[in-house]
């Protein structure tokens, strides 16, 4: 009888594990735009009004992987520059259903939260409460020597990337870096050396 107790606590313990993660879509940057890079740049511009339809995981994936996905993988290189290749920013996405590491190697959303944390990434800004996902980006500063400047050059980098996927896909958004960190710190369950540094809110834009 205890066997059998012990195997069904593992059977749940694992099932509990396995629904927190969602193994994402292969990205698909050429079938998803056909927006040639300077016509993105061309078109490039902050958007804080979104509507509430859905962005299919298919779009999540190219998205997360155009903002610091693995586009060389024998190497583990990301499409983000980064400083010594210290790779410290990871991307945390916000949204009604909960919060979600994503990681680039694997291509999976893992989740860390149940809490819609997008009013702690607003922090008072009622339009970035409203977009239906907002990525926030999270900086490792032990993995760039503690040096602040290039935490903040790389969540820059990946911003970019970010504005100009979003772009292309025919998505809106904006840089931002309000928010309430000491709230994001503890609800995505960062350690000491890890600190949002900024986040972009995403949508459809209104018409």
């Amino acid at each position: 009888m205890k066997k059998i107790f012990l195997y069904l606590f593992i059977l749940i313990s694992c099932n509990a594990v396995a629904q927190t993660m969602i193994s994402l879509p292969s990205p698909s940057p050429m079938k998803s735009s056909k927006m040639a890079l300077m016509q993105a740049l061309l078109e490039r511009h902050s958007v804080r009004e979104y509507t509430q339809k859905n962005i299919s995981d298919q779009t999540l994936s190219t998205l997360l992987w155009a903002a610091c996905g693995i586009n060389r993988p024998q190497e583990k290189r990301i499409t983000a520059p980064s400083a010594i290749n210290g790779q410290d920013i990871t991307i945390y996405l916000c949204r009604q259903d909960g919060a979600y590491r994503y990681d680039p190697i694997p291509n999976t959303l893992v989740k860390v939260s149940a809490e819609d944390l997008r009013s702690a990434v607003a922090g008072g800004q009622k339009f970035a409460q409203e977009a239906p996902i907002c990525f926030v980006l999270v900086s490792d500063v032990s993995k760039v020597r503690f040096h602040n400047e290039l935490s903040a050059m790389d969540a820059g980098f990946v911003s970019e990337n970010i504005c100009l996927a979003c772009t292309a896909l025919g998505l809106a958004t904006v840089p931002r870096a309000t928010m309430d960190k000491d709230i994001l710190h503890k609800a995505l369950g960062l350690i000491e050396t890890q600190h949002p540094i900024l986040n972009n809110p995403i949508g459809w834009p209104k018409e």
